[in-house]
């Protein structure tokens, strides 16, 4: 069924989605504690006749949830379409009073929304009732609901894909309902994101009596990262220290700084450039002052890129025009469960639900994006 702007307007409830959406935010469900949310989409999965599998990768990183897999069968033909929304939020989450502000949602300052992703979840829910309840044709349909996402992508990370039954692996185009900002917004190139600990090792020595027989590991921190590029590198790379630990009383040479920070960019040469750089700064400094650094870097997340030439972001963000629904394809500088999937062969794109200020306490969601990007939704489903 080819559904216009009319139609869709008569079939998606704004009121429903929206309160949809408040529901599933009344459930905690911080990271590696989203069993509560779990159970709750499962119950509205199967309600809505899905089959169901529960993924138990949780057992590698100590969390409590699944990774929510469902499949709704569908009646037109190809390969079908994969959903995903993440089950986490940010704390402070526990016991959220929502604030009505016209077509924006907030809370009253003391916890963040949830919008991240719980507009996901909701939209997905609202989604696939639609088609149901009104008899509307579609593609099969495949959902995935990760758990960890706001705590280094763990949920996606951690599915034991060997153990997922063959007819319930997902299609591999994948949309991400998790995107940050307006509906229209289709991201499909983000950056790899790398996290490097430097641990400066000096020398004890009493401060008052005899300094000069030490080596004072924060001054050693402090000469290399003087010299480390930082901030916005170039367009499309940025670095970041995020800690500087060092403990010990104020008479004595610290012997010990740790380092903390990430690196991310669209160009692995660029980062193991930028990693270089750094490492050479630190022995730059332990030349200069004396002592010794250990520096380690590991890769939190790869990139994402299109392997298509843009061919399925371009037809996602067509279905907004089409409803008049202005879209922009975007290149970002986050990370996601989207970066996993498509380094596990899935053609994967970031469609946007009206959140805003994510990860705060002043985050908030239109409720305008959050109807539009369901109906793009229900008219991309049920489209041949």
């Amino acid at each position: 069924m080819e559904l216009n702007r009319a139609k869709l307007e008569e079939l998606v409830s704004k009121e429903l989605v929206v309160n949809k959406f408040l529901e599933i935010i009344k459930i905690h469900g911080p990271s590696r504690k989203e069993l509560n949310v779990a159970e709750y989409m499962v119950t509205e999965l199967k309600n809505l006749g899905a089959e169901i599998y529960l993924d138990k990768g949780y057992e590698n990183y100590g969390g409590n949830a699944p990774v929510v897999f469902a499949k709704f069968k569908g009646s037109i033909e190809g390969e079908g379409i994969s959903l995903n929304a993440h089950l986490d939020v940010i704390e402070p989450h526990a016991n959220v009073k929502t604030v009505m502000d016209g077509d924006i949602i907030r809370t009253d300052g003391t916890t963040t929304l949830g919008g991240d992703d719980r507009a996901g979840c909701a939209s997905i829910l609202e989604t696939i009732r639609i088609l149901k309840e009104n008899n509307i044709s579609h593609k099969d349909i495949f959902v995935m609901l990760t758990p960890c996402e706001e705590d280094g992508l763990q949920g996606a990370k951690n599915i034991d894909w060997d153990s997922v039954p063959e007819n319930m692996k997902p299609a591999k185009h994948l949309l991400v309902v998790d995107n940050a900002g307006r509906a229209g917004l289709v991201a499909h190139t983000g950056p790899a994101m790398y996290q490097y600990e430097i641990r400066f090792k000096g020398k004890k020595a009493h401060a008052g009596i005899e300094p000069e027989n030490g080596i004072n590991a924060i001054q050693l921190a402090s000469t290399a990262i003087a010299s480390m590029p930082m901030g916005r590198i170039d367009k499309l790379t940025t670095s970041n220290i995020g800690n500087i630990i060092t403990e010990g009383p104020l008479n004595v040479v610290p012997d010990v700084c740790i380092v903390r920070g990430e690196t991310r960019g669209h160009s692995e040469e660029r980062l193991a450039e930028i990693l270089d750089a750094y490492k050479k700064a630190c022995k730059n400094a332990v030349e200069k002052l004396g002592g010794d650094f250990v520096f380690e870097a590991e890769q939190d997340f790869p990139t994402l890129k299109p392997k298509d030439d843009l061919k399925f972001a371009k037809e996602f963000a067509k279905v907004y025009d089409d409803i008049g629904v202005e879209s922009e394809l975007q290149v970002i500088g986050g990370g996601s469960d989207c970066n996993i999937f498509a380094s596990s062969g899935f053609e994967s794109v970031i469609i946007g639900v009206g959140m805003s200020d994510v990860h705060t306490t002043e985050e908030s969601l239109n409720t305008n994006d959050l109807h539009l990007t369901t109906m793009a939704l229900v008219k991309y489903l049920s489209s041949k």
